[in-house]
C-alpha cells in the first residue's frame, strides 16, 4: 500500500547502521552516517499489501479472515493499522536524513496531496474496476474518506510534529530506560491529546434519531424514507454511536460507504458472517452506509502511526540489537495486554470500524511483535531468501496496491473478453453487496479450471488462486521490476 515509502522506489528506508555495538539502550543525538536499509521493514510492508489482497479477495469465501461486522478483530482487521504503524516507522527514518525543515514540509505536503488524490481516484468511486469496464463518478455521490485519504491524514499530522518538535529536541546524550520517550515528549502529548478528543467525543456526543431514504433496488422499501430510532449518548452500537453521526452530519450519507461490513451481522442476515439477504425483521439500520476510514475515528487513527513512529525512533538512537528488541518487544506485549483486558471487561470493544482505543491497543502490539520476528529473521540472522517476493513487494507497495489490491490491473484484463464483458481469463472480485456476489458466481476460465475444479473446492480454489496468481504473481513482478530499477514514487 502506500505505505509511505520516502525515497526513490516509494522507501528506501535506512537507519543509522543497525549493527553499532553499544547494547545497553542508550539514546544518542548524533548518528552515524553509516545507513543501511531496512529489510525487515520492506517486507513488513510487502507482507501487509499480501494480506489486503488475500482479505479482499477470499474474505466472501473465507469470513473468518474478512472484517469483523462490528465488533472484534479479524484477520483483515490488522491491515490499516498495521499500514499506519509501518507509516510510522518510515517517518522516522526518512525525515532524520532531510535536515531543512523547509524542504523537510514541502516533502510532506507534496506527498500528502499525492495520497488524497489517488485516494479520491481510487476509492472515490472514479474507478469501477475490475467489475465494470467503465470509470466516472457522480460528485453527487463521490466518497470522500478512505484507505490513502486517512493515511494522508496520519502521515501529515505526525510528520509535522517530526518536523516542528526537531529543534525542541536535545543534541546531548540521554541515557535511562525512558531516555526516549523523555526525547520525544511531544509526541505523546499529541496523542494523549488525540485520544481525549476521541474518546471526549466518542462517549461524550448525543445522537439524536436520523433518517434515510432507501436506495437498494432489492427492497420491498426502496425510495421509502427509513427512520433509525437513537437519542443516547455513549453507545457503541452500528446505529447509534458518534463516529456515524459525525459522518452522517460533516459528509453527508451519500458521500459514506454504501456497503459496511455491518451487513453481514447477525442483525441483518441469517447467513452471518458471509453475506445473503437480509431478514424479514432486519432493523432498518441494515440497509444504512457507514463509513469505516470516516472523520473520527481517522483522528483515532492517528494514534496508530504515533506508535510506529516511535518505533522508528528506537531504531534510530537505540543502539544494539537486544536493546531494541526489549524495548519492542515489552511495549508490544504491553499494548495488547491492555487491549485484551479493555475488550474481555467490556470497558473498550475492539471495533475497527470505530477504531476504538482497544483497537489501537491490540494492532499495534500485533505490529510491534511481527516487526520485531521479522527484524530478528531478516536483518539480524539474515534469513531473508523465504521473504523476498514480500521484499519486492514492499519496495514497490503503491503499484502493487494500485494494480492488485484495488484491482486496476484485473479491469485491465477483463477488457479483453469472449463474447460478453463476462468470460474474460480471470476472475469477476466478490465484494460489496449479496447482488454483486451473485453476479460474480459465473466463475472465469483460469480460476474455475486452473484451480477450483482441480481441488474440487470452490473456497479452497479461491484462496490457492489468489496465494499463487496474485500474491505470488505481483511477488515476482515486483522483484523484476526491482532489479530494472522501477518503482512508483510518491
Amino acid at each position: 500500500m502506500a505505505a509511505i515509502k520516502e525515497d526513490a522506489g516509494m522507501g528506501l528506508e535506512q537507519l543509522p547502521s543497525v549493527e553499532a555495538p553499544n547494547t545497553d539502550g542508550q539514546v544518542e543525538g548524533k548518528q552515524n552516517t553509516h545507513t543501511k536499509r531496512v529489510a525487515s521493514l520492506d517486507i513488513f510492508r510487502g507482507l501487509t499489501v499480501a494480506l489486503m489482497i488475500l482479505v479482499d479477495d477470499t474474505g466472501g469465501e473465507w469470513p473468518v479472515i474478512a472484517h469483523a461486522p462490528w465488533n472484534g478483530c479479524n484477520l483483515a482487521d490488522f491491515v490499516m493499522p498495521f499500514f499506519l504503524f509501518i507509516v510510522g516507522m518510515a517517518i522516522a527514518l526518512a525525515l532524520k536524513r532531510i535536515p531543512d525543515w523547509r524542504t523537510a514540509t514541502i516533502k510532506v505536503v507534496l506527498r500528502t496531496l499525492k495520497l488524497l488524490f489517488w485516494g479520491l481516484l481510487l476509492q472515490g468511486g472514479y474507478s469501477h474496476a475490475p467489475e465494470k469496464l467503465t470509470y466516472g463518478v457522480d460528485m453527487k455521490k463521490i466518497r470522500w474518506c478512505g484507505i490513502l485519504q486517512r493515511i494522508a491524514l496520519s502521515y501529515l499530522v505526525v510528520s509535522l510534529i517530526e518536523i516542528i518538535t526537531r529543534d525542541t529536541r536535545g543534541k546531548d546524550r540521554f541515557t535511562g530506560k525512558f531516555s526516549i520517550f523523555k526525547l520525544y515528549f511531544w509526541h505523546w502529548i499529541v496523542g494523549t491529546c488525540v485520544l481525549i478528543v476521541y474518546l471526549s467525543t466518542l462517549y461524550g456526543t448525543y445522537v439524536p434519531d436520523w433518517q434515510f431514504i432507501q436506495q437498494n433496488t432489492g427492497s420491498a422499501d426502496f425510495g421509502k424514507i427509513l427512520t433509525v430510532s437513537c437519542n443516547v449518548r455513549g453507545k457503541l452500537d452500528p446505529p447509534c454511536n458518534a463516529v456515524g453521526y459525525i459522518d452522517r452530519k460533516l459528509l453527508g450519507l451519500n458521500h459514506m460507504y454504501q456497503h459496511p461490513a455491518w451487513k453481514r451481522s447477525k442483525a441483518c442476515t441469517v447467513y452471518s458472517p458471509h453475506e445473503g439477504p437480509f431478514r424479514n425483521d432486519a432493523p432498518s439500520w441494515c440497509w444504512a452506509p457507514f463509513e469505516p476510514e470516516g472523520i473520527l475515528s481517522s483522528i483515532s487513527a492517528i494514534l496508530s502511526t504515533i506508535i510506529g513512529v516511535h518505533f522508528g525512533h528506537v531504531l534510530v538512537y537505540i543502539k544494539g540489537h537486544s536493546a531494541r528488541l526489549r524495548h519492542w518487544i515489552i511495549m508490544g506485549l504491553g499494548l495488547l495486554i491492555i487491549g485484551i483486558i479493555l475488550h474481555f471487561t467490556d470497558a473498550i470493544p475492539l471495533n475497527k470500524q470505530l477504531y476504538t482505543f482497544s483497537y489501537v491497543c491490540v494492532t499495534s502490539g500485533a505490529a510491534a511483535l511481527v516487526f520485531s520476528a521479522f527484524y530478528i529473521l531478516v536483518d539480524m540472522w539474515n534469513f531473508k531468501y523465504p521473504f523476498l517476493p514480500f521484499e519486492w513487494i514492499g519496495m514497490n507497495a503503491m503499484l502493487v496496491y494500485v494494480m492488485a489490491a484495488e484491482g486496476i490491473f484485473a479491469g485491465f484484463i477483463n477488457g479483453w473478453y469472449y463474447g460478453n464483458p463476462n468470460n474474460t481469463l480471470t476472475k469477476c472480485r466478490r465484494r460489496h453487496s449479496f447482488v454483486i456476489e451473485n453476479l460474480c458466481l459465473q466463475i472465469h476460465w483460469i480460476q474455475k479450471h486452473v484451480f477450483i475444479d482441480v481441488w474440487r473446492s470452490r473456497r479452497v480454489g479461491i484462496l490457492l488462486y489468489v496465494i499463487i496468481a496474485e500474491i505470488l504473481f505481483w511477488g515476482i513482478t515486483a522483484g523484476l521490476l526491482h532489479r530494472l530499477g522501477i518503482y512508483w514514487k510518491l
